[in-house]
């Protein structure tokens, strides 16, 4: 897959799950979640293809999302190991 067909993978099919994860567990702007997103390590990785972070469930990825808010670390699931 090229670089625009991954963006557009992520931005249709990837995201938006997560998105709507993270909003039912924070209580914050929509606008703001989705700009904090975009600039978190987890989307930065995410956003590289061969870190493969996209195969992990939304639910997986908007909690290490919310441990890097809140630690400044992301926790990787145990399988990454």
């Amino acid at each position: 897959m090229d670089k625009n067909q991954f963006a557009a993978f992520l931005a249709c099919a990837v995201v938006p799950p997560i998105m709507q994860q993270i909003q039912q567990k924070e209580n914050q702007n929509t606008l703001e979640l989705v700009k904090d997103f975009y600039h978190s390590k987890v989307y930065a990785l995410l956003e590289n293809e061969e870190s493969k972070l996209w195969h992990y469930s939304p639910l997986t990825l908007c909690n290490m999302y919310l441990s890097e808010r809140k630690n400044g670390t992301i926790d990787f699931p145990e399988e990454a190991a």
